[in-house]
């Protein structure tokens, strides 16, 4: 079945419209009539087709071109206006990620306080732990996903750094060229590399996720054309110099953290992104008295996955952390971790990953 879309535009005089839409926009002129007083032409390019009418009633709307030579392709120009009226916006077909600098404040987001949980993309119910976002710099999701298959299809995110953390049951998972379906179990934790095909396939046993973008606003596309998984694994390709990374709970390994009194395993997401950010599970090991440190990182992100303690922070009131909140440090303020439960965990996130702490006298 042959099937066609047009996109209407209006125009009082056709003659004057065809050489600005086939020589300046480069379009292809597909029909036209009648011959002898031309009322309708259609033309084609750069994925649409338009239908330009003498007395339609539309508006004359505005078109966007995307180009990998934006400054090439109409003279430099980047705004037009057709002599139909149309306005014409010719931008980058791929621009640049954007890192917005970071807006620094202590930021603690606790789930009694009842955020609200909002649906997002495939029927998945999102929590914003850091509803400032630092000035656009990150943005940090608390995710719920039903269970069941996930109406999902392949695509992309075009982002400077993504982490996909479990925090319950599980999810499975495909990656271009990271062979076949891959479990994230709880405990676990996902590098989706910047611009990495992927697909979620099914959630079961209450499915729960923590994700963080950077920067907050990122674009997400669909790849129509992409079959998963893909046929060649190959699991040292890099993306943006970032390496996929698929970290088990179960093979960590506990070494003392940079907080005194807590130890931590590493996800090795540190070494496979090359500085660009660090993702840590901290825990107590009930070592002498809790102290004060401060951090020179620029982003410094933590969620209470387990048990409790009192959150200080240097002119703050003290907060009581429990299960499901998460809190923010900016750099060089100082803060303690006090009477942690024994069954405390913490996810820290920062960017960079390499930082230095101060243990504070």
């Amino acid at each position: 079945m042959d099937v066609r879309a047009e996109i209407r535009l209006p125009t009082n005089e056709l003659r004057d419209d065809l050489p600005f839409y086939t020589k300046t926009l480069k379009m292809r002129l597909d029909m036209i009539y009648p011959a002898d007083d031309p009322e309708v032409a259609v033309l084609s390019g750069h994925g649409l087709r338009l239908r330009i009418q003498k007395g339609a009633s539309e508006a004359p709307g505005t078109l966007r071109i995307l180009t990998d030579d934006p400054d090439g392709f109409a003279e430099g120009k980047r705004e037009l206006v057709a002599p139909n009226g149309t306005r014409i916006e010719i931008d980058e077909l791929n621009p640049p990620v954007v890192m917005p600098e970071t807006k620094h404040a202590f930021v603690v987001r606790r789930l009694a306080d009842q955020a609200p949980w909002v649906i997002g993309r495939a029927g998945m119910e999102y929590r914003d732990l850091v509803p400032s976002r630092l000035g656009g710099a990150m943005i940090a999701s608390h995710i719920r996903v039903p269970d069941g298959p996930v109406p999902d299809m392949v695509h992309f995110h075009k982002v400077g750094f993504q982490l996909i953390f479990c925090i319950s049951g599980w999810v499975d998972v495909l990656y271009e060229d990271q062979g076949g379906t891959r479990r994230l179990r709880a405990g676990d934790c996902f590098i989706q590399p910047p611009t990495i095909r992927h697909k979620v396939l099914h959630a079961a046993d209450g499915i729960e996720v923590i994700e963080i973008g950077v920067p907050a606003d990122h674009v997400t596309e669909i790849d129509h054309d992409m079959e998963l998984p893909t046929q060649v694994e190959r699991p040292d390709r890099e993306w943006d110099g970032q390496r996929f990374v698929h970290s088990l709970a179960k093979e960590g390994v506990f070494k003392p953290f940079r907080v005194p009194g807590f130890e931590a395993r590493d996800t090795t997401i540190n070494e496979n992104t090359k500085g660009v950010a660090s993702v840590m599970v901290a825990r107590p090991v009930g070592q002498g008295d809790p102290v004060w440190t401060r951090h020179d990182c620029d982003i410094l992100f933590n969620f209470v996955m387990s048990g409790s303690m009192l959150l200080e922070g240097e002119g703050k009131e003290p907060y009581r952390l429990e299960k499901g909140d998460a809190f923010v440090v900016p750099p060089k303020m100082a803060t303690r971790y006090t009477d942690p439960s024994a069954d405390l965990q913490l996810l820290e996130v920062t960017l960079p990953g390499p930082f230095k702490t101060e243990v504070v006298k």
